[in-house]
């Protein structure tokens, strides 16, 4: 996987990556990740890729990290994990 660069972010890591034909978009928050993968096919114009992570999708993407850091807990305390 090949580096491109970060996005800045105050409250996520936010990183571009390149892949297997594919732009991999990994955004980190604790010891939580979510990648999305977008197809170079897709992408006309690469230096574009960062004005899709705009606020709409980064609020979503939180509610997913709450969700996530939930469930995470939830399978912990069910197993006696600490």
């Amino acid at each position: 996987m090949r580096y491109l660069n970060d996005i800045p972010h105050p409250h996520f890591r936010i990183g571009l990556y390149a892949w297997n034909n594919k732009y991999i978009l990994k955004i980190e928050v604790g010891l939580l990740e979510q990648t999305y993968k977008i197809s170079e096919t897709d992408v006309l114009d690469p230096e574009q890729l960062p004005n899709l992570v705009d606020e709409a999708f980064l609020e979503t993407v939180a509610r997913r990290f709450a969700e996530m850091d939930t469930d995470w807990r939830a399978t912990a305390e069910r197993h006696e994990f600490d």
